[in-house]
């Protein structure tokens, strides 16, 4: 993961252990659980620039960073 840089949306810089807020309503495929809009999670980066690893009360799951704004 070194020397990748995962930016939100607004292209702010996301590291390991940050909080976001997403910025629109998720559906999560093959559940009905919607993960809603201004929900605050942290986040734990990956291999991807473009996604991260989080959990919520409703589970963990794996989220594109087009959709999250640095908390």
């Amino acid at each position: 993961m070194d020397g990748i840089e995962v930016k939100d949306a607004n292209g702010n810089l996301l590291k390991d252990g940050d909080s976001v807020t997403l910025i629109k309503d998720l559906k999560v495929k093959g559940s009905s659980v919607t993960l809603k809009r201004g929900t605050k999670i942290k986040i734990r980066l990956t291999d991807d620039p473009d996604e991260v690893d989080c959990k919520t009360d409703k589970g963990a799951f794996v989220l594109r960073t087009e959709f999250l704004k640095k908390a």
